[in-house]
C-alpha cells in the first residue's frame, strides 16, 4: 500500500533529522534565542511551498512573538495553478536575481536580528539574494534544507554560491534532492513529497528549543494561544501576544 510506504519515508527523514542534526539545531536555537531575547527579530523567509514552514511557525497556537513571516506573495500564492500569480509565473520569479535585494529594501533590519532561510536546493536567485542581503546587513545567517542531497548542485546566482555555502548554520531536512519520494506503476516521475514534513519537524525542534532557552532564563514568552478550547482567559492572552507583536513591529 503506496499510503504506508510515503509514512515510511516521512518517518525514515524524522528519524535521520533527530539522528544526525540535533546539534545544529541547538546552535541554530541558540542564536535566535539572543536575536529574540534582544528585542529583535528572527526573520523568515522562502519560496513556493518552503512559505509553509513559515506560515506553520508565527502567528500559529503554540507559536510565540520573535519570528516575523517575510511572505512575498508572487513566491508563493500560485493556487491559480494556472492564469494571474501562477506556476508560470512563481518559477520565472524565483530565478530572478536582484528580485531579493528589492524585497530586502522594505523592511527595517538590525544586525542583532537572524534571517532564517527556506530553500530546499539552495540554488535559486531570490533566496541567495536575501541571504547575501542579510549578511551585508550583519545580520547570522541560517538556512534550513537539503543541504547534503543538493551537493554538488549549481547555484544560478552570479554570487557563484549556493545558500548553504553563505549560512552560518545549516539544519540538514534530510530530504532527497527530488522530494517526490514514491515509485508509481507505470510511471516515471514519483509521488509523495517530504519537504515539507521535514521542514516542518525541524522547525518545531527548533522554535521548542528557542523556547526552553529563554524560559530557563526566566524570559516571558508571548506564546498564541488557543482560542477554540475553552479558555475564558485565552483571549486576553492573544490580544496579548499580538499588543507585543505590533509593539516590537513599530520598534518601540
Amino acid at each position: 500500500m503506496l499510503a504506508k510506504q510515503w509514512l515510511e519515508n516521512a518517518r525514515d527523514v524524522m528519524n535521520k533529522i533527530e539522528e544526525t542534526q540535533l546539534e545544529n539545531i541547538k546552535k541554530a536555537a541558540g542564536i535566535m534565542a539572543e536575536t529574540i531575547e534582544a528585542g529583535r527579530w528572527v526573520h523568515t523567509f522562502g519560496c513556493g511551498h518552503a512559505t509553509l514552514p513559515i506560515e506553520e511557525m508565527y502567528p500559529r497556537i503554540g507559536g510565540f512573538v520573535g519570528f516575523h513571516p517575510m511572505i512575498e506573495l508572487p513566491l508563493t500564492f500560485f493556487t491559480n495553478i494556472v492564469g494571474g500569480m501562477s506556476v508560470h509565473q512563481f518559477v520565472f520569479l524565483e530565478r530572478v536575481e536582484g528580485y531579493g535585494v528589492e524585497i530586502m529594501k522594505g523592511y527595517n533590519f538590525d544586525s542583532r536580528d537572524t534571517m532564517w532561510i527556506f530553500s530546499h536546493s539552495g540554488i535559486n536567485n531570490v533566496n541567495i539574494d536575501i541571504a547575501l542581503e542579510a549578511k551585508k546587513r550583519g545580520m547570522k545567517v541560517i538556512a534550513y534544507g537539503a543541504a547534503e542531497a543538493a551537493k554538488g548542485k549549481e547555484t544560478r546566482h552570479s554570487s557563484g554560491k549556493t545558500i548553504f555555502e553563505i549560512a552560518d548554520i545549516i539544519v540538514d531536512s534530510c530530504a532527497p534532492l527530488e522530494d517526490a519520494s514514491v515509485k508509481l506503476k507505470n510511471h516515471k516521475d514519483k509521488i509523495g513529497p517530504v519537504s515539507t514534513i521535514a521542514f516542518v519537524t525541524a522547525v518545531w525542534m527548533t522554535v521548542v528549543t528557542v523556547a526552553e532557552i529563554l524560559a530557563e532564563k526566566g524570559i516571558k514568552l508571548y506564546i498564541h494561544p488557543s482560542h477554540n478550547a475553552g479558555d475564558e482567559t485565552a483571549k486576553d492572552r492573544l490580544a496579548e501576544a499580538l499588543a507585543e507583536y505590533k509593539r516590537r513591529i513599530a520598534g518601540v
